[in-house]
């Protein structure tokens, strides 16, 4: 069977800045293939959001209920002053360092380990993708459709993002806000600052609609949900004269929301705004994910309990956060995640404890257990 800091170790000597492909593919499903998984790799899209290579690995031991684990291969860009290289993979003390240790090839590598005994019935299946930190237009969602046209729909699924905050087990995530990213185009007319009269200038148009955007309360929260929240993130005029009035001025915001909403009735409201300030206004909106929950029961149950048994901790139920996969795998069933401590993803050095990779796989297999008893 795999060793998890091993294979921890192999998948992140496969550099797999997103998208993913190739070697780090081919580290997975070396893996898989022995413990009797069906392997199925294939690419989806095209340029600009693809092409992305993904994974689905399916074992069915007969009748019994479908758990579905879901992750995700590529990583961030490592950036430069890692103490040593982002994929070479070093342990020091009690750490592991390199680039996707905890987001999330630690956690994909604990759930293989965890993998053994396989259970006696049942189906199990692995969602990974290569396309998870990117537009995420041919990842799961791509492996979604072709689970769909096969027939195969989980019951449950765990996605072993990094939810732990400052020890092993303290969170879950049961939900996530939605994510909605707006750009807006106010359009006026070049002309001198001493002729103003013979100019257009949109940039009051644009102010206008953006304090009336950013007065907006969206909501004051839920019993599950943090308050919405609206963000201008980019002014842009890119005017570098100083006797000119602009012909056009940009911006954009993004939203983070609650299930009291959804990513499409916010991007009609923002363009109602600026359709009142700036008539030809242009208005672009891209819905990332839309919010999600899942309600405290039988799958947030399952992982607490196992959580307990091997740490003592009493695991947060949590929809904090940005987005992750999950927004998508909530369409097709009930859907938590739960992995390793996230101090240092994204980070330079990123880095797991030794003891918390051997914990995760005993977690996991303690939520196996449970579902397949």
């Amino acid at each position: 069977m795999p060793d998890v800091v091993d294979l921890t170790k192999a998948l992140i000597a496969a550099p797999s800045i997103t998208p993913a492909r190739g070697t780090v593919f081919d580290v997975l499903e070396g893996a898989l293939i022995p413990l009797g998984f069906a392997v199925e790799r294939f690419v989806a899209g095209e340029a600009p959001d693809g092409p992305v290579e993904n994974l689905l690995a399916v074992r069915t031991a007969g009748p019994g209920p479908h758990f579905a684990f879901a992750g995700h291969l590529d990583v961030v860009p490592p950036g430069e002053g890692w103490a040593s290289g982002a994929f070479e993979p070093e342990v020091r003390g009690d750490l592991l360092y390199g680039r996707g240790a905890v987001d999330m090839k630690g956690a994909i590598a604990a759930f293989v380990a965890a993998l053994a005994p396989l259970p006696a019935a049942g189906t199990v299946s692995l969602i990974v993708t290569g396309d998870e930190e990117g537009p995420a237009t041919y990842g799961t969602l791509a492996i979604m459709d072709r689970m769909a046209a096969r027939g195969l729909t989980p019951d449950l699924c765990l996605v072993g993002e990094p939810t732990s905050a400052h020890r092993l087990g303290d969170t879950i995530k049961i939900g996530r806000r939605g994510s909605t990213v707006i750009d807006i185009e106010v359009p006026g007319r070049q002309g001198h600052v001493a002729y103003p009269h013979l100019a257009d200038n949109p940039i009051p148009r644009l102010v206008r609609a953006l304090a009336e955007i950013d007065a907006i309360v969206l909501d004051e929260g839920t019993d599950w949900f943090q308050p919405s929240n609206i963000e201008v993130i980019d002014l842009e005029v890119g005017n570098p004269a100083t006797n000119v009035i602009p012909g056009r001025a940009k911006a954009r915001i993004s939203i983070r929301f609650n299930d009291q909403h959804r990513g499409h009735d916010l991007i009609a409201r923002v363009q109602d705004i600026v359709h009142t300030h700036a008539p030809a206004g242009i208005v672009r909106g891209r819905v990332y994910g839309e919010a999600f929950l899942t309600q405290p029961g039988e799958l947030s149950t399952l992982v607490a309990d196992a959580i307990r048994v091997e740490t003592g901790v009493e695991a947060e139920l949590s929809t904090s956060g940005g987005t992750s996969d999950a927004r998508f795998l909530s369409r097709i069933c009930p859907v938590v995640e739960f992995g390793l401590l996230n101090a240092t993803m994204h980070k330079l050095d990123e880095a797991v404890a030794l003891d918390d990779l051997h914990t995760l796989t005993r977690i996991y297999a303690g939520v196996l257990g449970r579902v397949f008893r």
